[in-house]
């Protein structure tokens, strides 16, 4: 077989055809490139972009030590972006609810790339309609995401905000997550109010190692459907400089993918990716450090027993 050089071509995802035609696919890839909610630096809306453009440096063969090639096991496209009305964008919420629930209404399921972290809520109101149940969530990054309201606002958190710090206080609010069988990892700034989520700070993935936040996550999890979201933040600046909020103290590349891949036999119902943001990056380690993440998540999607 012969490939593309990767610095030509097609930059999809992964090098999949790019289609809105989903009939027979298992897996759907969108970008939703929105950076509305930000609270620092802005320019996620150019993620899905530069993370489509650096997976094509992956494109050609299977992730190094599996024996399949995630890709190649299941149906899978590239279905293009998100679009939304930017002037109006108390409205763009509902645009990112509607375009996922049109992809799991056609019967695939969808990993979504960022844009900042609040798509993630739209995103999930749209898997909650599904499911109609509560999910669980596998959340990598630097903070947990739950406080009520923006620094220095009263306002309580509602659906209507658009806060990429408030939205899994929201989405707990709503029924739509169980905090009890949810997982943070990787978080190192300080949030009094838990939620009940249990929490695998950075601290704590340090000191007691890869396999142990492996088994401690499937423990928590268990069978329940889980919705898994990787803010690149998690990642210490130093492997991912091209975001938003870098936190010093986080993961490494190499023990977040491990984590990932570990976590292969969960009942993994949706994912994203989110937070890229190329203006910041250097030598576009971030995107490529994103691609790869992405590669690992897919992979545990992919292993389920249904595409074997």
């Amino acid at each position: 077989m012969s490939y593309e050089p990767t610095y030509s071509g097609s930059t999809s995802f992964f090098r999949r055809e790019f289609s809105k035609d989903l009939r027979g696919v298992d897996l759907a890839v969108t970008g939703i490139p929105l950076d509305t909610a930000v609270t620092n630096r802005p320019g996620t809306r150019f993620g899905p972009r530069a993370v489509r453009a650096a997976s094509t440096i992956l494109a050609w063969e299977r992730p190094y030590g599996l024996d399949f090639n995630p890709v190649e096991r299941i149906a899978m496209v590239d279905y293009g972006d998100c679009h939304f009305d930017f002037g109006v964008p108390e409205s763009v919420p509902k645009y990112i609810e509607d375009h996922i629930s049109g992809i799991l209404d056609e019967g695939s399921a969808v990993f979504s790339i960022g844009g900042d972290h609040f798509v993630s809520y739209p995103i999930l109101k749209a898997h909650a309609k599904k499911i109609k149940e509560p999910i669980s969530l596998i959340q990598f990054d630097a903070h947990t995401d739950t406080w009520a309201a923006g620094e220095g606002d009263e306002q309580s958190a509602d659906e209507n905000r658009i806060d990429h710090g408030t939205m899994f206080y929201q989405a707990t609010k709503d029924g739509i997550l169980d905090p009890k069988s949810s997982v943070q990892i990787g978080i190192r700034t300080e949030n009094p109010d838990t939620m009940d989520f249990n929490i695998l700070d950075a601290p704590w993935v340090h000191e007691n190692g890869i396999d142990a936040v492996i088994s401690e996550t499937k423990r928590i999890v268990g069978s329940k459907p889980v919705y898994m979201t990787f803010d690149i933040d998690c990642l210490d600046p130093s492997y991912a400089p091209g975001t938003g909020t870098p936190v010093c103290g986080g993961l490494s590349s190499h023990q977040a993918m491990s984590i990932i891949r570990g976590l292969t036999g969960i009942n993994l119902i949706g994912l994203d990716l989110v937070e890229v943001s190329p203006a910041y990056d250097v030598g576009e380690i971030t995107a490529l450090a994103g691609a790869h993440i992405a590669m690992e998540m897919i992979s545990v999607f992919a292993a389920k027993p249904e595409f074997k």
